[in-house]
């Protein structure tokens, strides 16, 4: 199965389409080699990490509860996890276990999109990102990458913009 074939990034391309970024679904591109990493993708494009939008999933605790909290951060810097408890009013925000991620995304890290997820996430956009023309971000596989804007994760997500480096 190539990974254009594969249900989340099938999810992924919907998700696109469905929001009128037609052009971003048809250039899912598949990478020659998994790419976990905003390095590891920045260099497969040729293009700067600063460029890359990490899908970060956090869990964000809530008194009894928790809540998942996607982060597009740029590639070229860290996410400030009190920023983003403040940002989504948690008592705090830690890393994501992997199963945690896949249940509410569908996705596995390191290929984790912006969109196609089971349902929307509150989401918090870098605006460190609305400096380059052309963001990449994962496509739902560790081999796939979308072109986007800055503007279009934005609407695409209903997210938040902020800045979140640490």
């Amino acid at each position: 199965m190539s990974s254009l074939d594969h249900p989340a990034v099938a999810k992924v391309a919907a998700a696109l389409a469905e929001a009128g970024l037609h052009r971003a679904a048809e250039g899912i591109r598949i990478l020659p080699a998994e790419a976990r990493t905003a390095a590891q993708a920045a260099d497969a494009l040729g293009v700067e990490i600063g460029a890359i939008a990490n899908s970060l999933v956090f869990r964000a605790d809530f008194g009894d509860r928790s809540a998942p909290v996607l982060a597009l951060t740029s590639g070229a810097h860290r996410a400030d996890t009190d920023e983003l408890a403040r940002l989504a009013g948690a008592s705090a925000v830690r890393k994501a276990d992997p199963e945690f991620v896949k249940e509410h995304t569908g996705q596995v890290i390191g290929g984790v999109a912006p969109v196609g997820h089971p349902a929307p996430l509150t989401t918090f956009v870098d605006s460190a990102l609305e400096r380059h023309e052309v963001v990449w971000a994962a496509a739902g596989h560790a081999k796939t990458v979308f072109p986007t804007t800055y503007a279009d994760l934005l609407a695409l997500t209903g997210g938040t913009a902020a800045e979140l480096a640490s």
